[in-house]
């Protein structure tokens, strides 16, 4: 039991006690306002209705006021993310409610979670789009998610973040969390920015975005980034390097629009993971992987030291290399508008690239040398066979010191992915009528080598230590690896159609239908001895549905209901995991059923989005790590409430406010009746900004105040994860075209952990969430 759950009711009172408080004070001032208006000043109040416009979640793209849609989807302004100023793709996911994103690995290879969705890492149920395409089709392979795949940076205009809702039956079928990012578009008007950056880590970065006129009705956009600093966790070298570079073409037709995008990607930082727990002076700060480690030769092909093998292969691996990806996204759409209310679009993406993983991952916990010297039962695995001396500076390593074994592990990944998205819609007197036909190809080429584990000094940069026997290939060459050399293609098809039919002005219907037939090839040479030991062709085929009623309670709120059914289609990794219950006969589609109520308020300078959900996965098979149980069949339910809300006062003060909290369990295993693992129950985000002009400049002020309760670790419920709280400020200064900004982050240093040791829970092991920093921009606009 988690010894701290005495907490949860009072936190989970208190943000109930918010959400009612929020919506009270925007009834209240709406009320107010209505007793003090004149019938003139209704007209003109009325004539003022909120017109935020989003697109995700459509059934053809079209835009839909934010406050008409029956599905729970939050916005994301340019202007939002510049003050937020993530460190990547899944930092900015924090913004998002029902939505628990671990951004703690670095640049690439966030851990996100959605509405109690199971998962044991990484993103099985996010998929993230550019311009309403998938950037690729998978949500998750290992090692692998669809944050890796993207950068934010000048050239986005803002991100939509849907939900459930009708996600089951739209774009890839995605059951779960779709981020739209949607590119800026040229003009007229010549625009564009220019911004340096740089850090106490040592950042050095450049943006810049320019867009415009080629001709009439015909414009671009292109912008970008180049990157470079020692990273957060500072590594001692360039541990983070990047580059990226987008064009955006649009043409209007006279009766449609055409759009072109291209996007090149080379990006990659330090994979930061779990660290000893136990050993004094580690923190937040600390990162393994240095210049005294940086370079390791591996072996492979060695089958965990089989005589079977002789000839083990072994190369020098650069550790700086991270996590990545070095790539291209490609796509475009079509839009024509024909008489009769008729509209044909298309959608289309192609991606290709290698999205790589190199790092060094604790295997098992730190040990004290002293202790270990006088006890070798301490740790049976670092057999000391002479004295304990660093290889690289040949120093003694004291007995107060520890070390502790880090496999260096490469994963190889080249992906590349087509997706063709075409609708034909019918407007109709009281709605309008879609049917779509989705389509995808999507390959994977990987090499793996996991393992070559040598016992390690636990400090940034900590170097391999001599004396001990695994440590020395004269004496024990048989350190296990888990080696694979696999190839996958999966081929998607869906049919679908959706029907609007307002009833009246106040209440409007909507229902859509999915049929997706998904087909896996997929084999695997475990242990690269050339034998396919996995083959794997199969076809699956599933029904998805969504139907919803809104009904408008005045111009400025209404509410609505929605019920859907949805599916997660396996992948090449489902089935390698999960061999054993597939070739008994077990399907390994997840069926996702989601329950929605939600209640919408906006009107200038105060929403509140409210949405209540209930969701259940069965069955909550996973992607497991190496060295972890697969996932078991088991089935997780949730219940909770997301909030999403501003208001913005004459006085120059602004606040935002995005809240989950929720109840999951997971149900039919051991573990049945427990929490779903490295999700709270409540989490907070508060965002006060203040904003005046001091002369010729315009100042504001800003803050993010985040709370998170406790988790558990694993399903197990047998490792708690303490609740925590960060705090970041900032502020900005405009000066006509030119501005300032600072930004500090987690400035009360908060050493929260986001998960444990997921291969060995057992272990004195937590990954910390990134340390303090601060930030400074200058940019230039025109």
């Amino acid at each position: 039991m988690n010894p701290n759950s005495q907490k949860q009711p009072f936190f989970r009172s208190l943000l109930w006690s918010l959400a009612f408080l929020a919506a009270a004070t925007f009834n209240s001032v709406w009320a107010q306002e209505k007793e003090d208006d004149s019938s003139e000043k209704k007209e003109e109040k009325q004539a003022e209705v909120v017109e935020e416009m989003v697109v995700t979640g459509t059934a053809s793209g079209s835009q839909v006021r934010k406050l008409d849609a029956s599905f729970a989807i939050t916005t994301v302004s340019s202007d939002d993310m510049e003050r937020e100023s993530p460190n990547s793709t899944a930092d900015l996911l924090k913004m998002v409610p029902g939505v628990w994103a671990e951004s703690s690995g670095g640049v690439s290879g966030g851990n996100v979670f959605v509405r109690g969705f199971p998962g044991g890492g990484d993103a099985p149920f996010l998929t993230v789009q550019l311009n309403g395409s998938p950037i690729f089709p998978p949500p998750t392979l290992s090692f692998l998610e669809n944050t890796t795949l993207f950068r934010v940076d000048e050239t986005i205009q803002r991100m939509e973040a849907l939900r459930g809702g009708p996600n089951p039956v739209f774009s890839n079928g995605q059951p779960g969390l779709t981020t739209n990012f949607i590119l800026k578009e040229g003009s007229a008007d010549t625009k564009g920015s220019v911004k340096y950056s740089t850090s106490d880590y040592d950042l050095r970065r450049l943006d810049a975005m320019i867009s415009g006129e080629i001709s009439d009705d015909f414009y671009y956009m292109v912008g970008g980034y180049l990157s470079s600093s020692d990273g957060v966790r500072p590594a001692g070298f360039n541990a983070e390097e990047g580059q990226q570079f987008t064009v955006n073409l649009t043409k209007y037709l006279d009766n449609g629009k055409i759009n072109i995008f291209h996007r090149d990607t080379d990006d990659h930082g330090t994979w930061y993971l779990p660290a000893a727990l136990n050993v004094p002076g580690v923190d937040s700060s600390y990162t393994q992987v240095g210049t005294l480690n940086r370079q390791m030769e591996i072996t492979y092909d060695n089958n965990g030291g089989d005589p079977n093998f002789p000839n083990p292969q072994s190369k020098t691996l650069d550790l700086g290399e991270g996590r990545g990806w070095d790539g291209t996204v490609t796509g475009g759409s079509a839009r024509f508008d024909f008489s009769n209310g008729w509209e044909l679009v298309d959608r289309f993406n192609f991606t290709q690239g290698d999205a790589d993983t190199v790092g060094l991952v604790p295997a098992g916990g730190a040990v004290n040398v002293g202790a270990l010297l006088n006890d070798p039962s301490v740790d049976p695995n670092a057999e000391v066979i002479g004295a304990l001396t660093g290889r690289v500076t040949g120093r003694s390593i004291g007995n107060s010191e520890y070390i502790q074994q880090f496999g260096a592990w490469e994963v190889r990944k080249n992906i590349d992915s087509f997706t063709n998205d075409l609708n034909l819609a019918k407007n109709l007197e009281r709605g309008s009528a879609t049917l779509g036909y989705y389509t995808a190809n999507s390959s994977s080429d990987e090499f793996w080598s996991l393992g070559n584990s040598k016992y390690m000094v636990v400090e940034n940069g900590g170097e391999i230590v001599d004396g001990i026997a695994v440590n020395d290939p004269s004496v024990d060459s048989s350190s296990f690896n888990y080696d694979i050399d696999a190839r996958g293609d999966a081929i998607t098809n869906a049919l679908y159609a959706a029907l609007t039919y307002r009833f009246t002005d106040a209440l409007t219907f909507d229902v859509g239908v999915r049929y997706e037939n998904h087909e896996v090839d997929y084999s695997v040479d475990e242990g690269l001895d050339g034998q396919v030991d996995l083959v794997i062709d199969t076809s699956e085929s599933e029904t998805s549905w969504t139907a919803a009623l809104d009904y408008q309670l005045n111009d400025f709120s209404g509410v609505f209901g929605r019920i859907n059914r949805g599916h997660k289609m396996p992948y090449f990794d489902d089935y390698r995991d999960n061999r054993n219950s597939y070739f008994n006969g077990n399907n390994l589609v997840q069926t996702v059923e989601q329950y929605e109520f939600g209640y919408k308020f906006a009107k200038p300078g105060y929403s509140l989005y409210a949405t209540g959900f209930h969701t259940k996965v069965d069955p909550s098979f996973f992607v497991a790590l190496s060295g972890q149980t697969p996932g078991i069949a088991s089935i997780n339910e949730a219940t909770g409430v997301e909030l999403d809300g501003s208001a913005t006062f004459q006085n120059g003060f602004a606040i935002s406010l995005n809240a989950t909290i929720q109840e999951s369990k997971i149900k039919g295993t051991a573990d049945d009746g427990n929490e779903v693992q490295r999700q709270p129950p409540w989490q907070i985000h508060l965002a006060p900004r203040y904003s005046r002009t001091l002369g010729e400049a315009l100042v504001s002020v800003f803050a993010t105040l985040s709370a998170v309760d406790d988790r558990w670790s694993d399903n197990a419920n047998t490792v708690v994860l303490d609740g925590y709280e960060t705090v970041d400020l900032g502020v900005v200064v405009w000066f006509d075209k030119v501005s300032f900004q600072i930004l500090g982050e987690n400035i009360t240093d908060s050493d929260g952990l986001t998960e444990g040791d997921p291969r060995n829970p057992a272990a004195p092991n937590g990954r910390f969430i990134l340390p303090p920093s601060v930030k400074f921009t200058v940019g230039y606009t025109f």
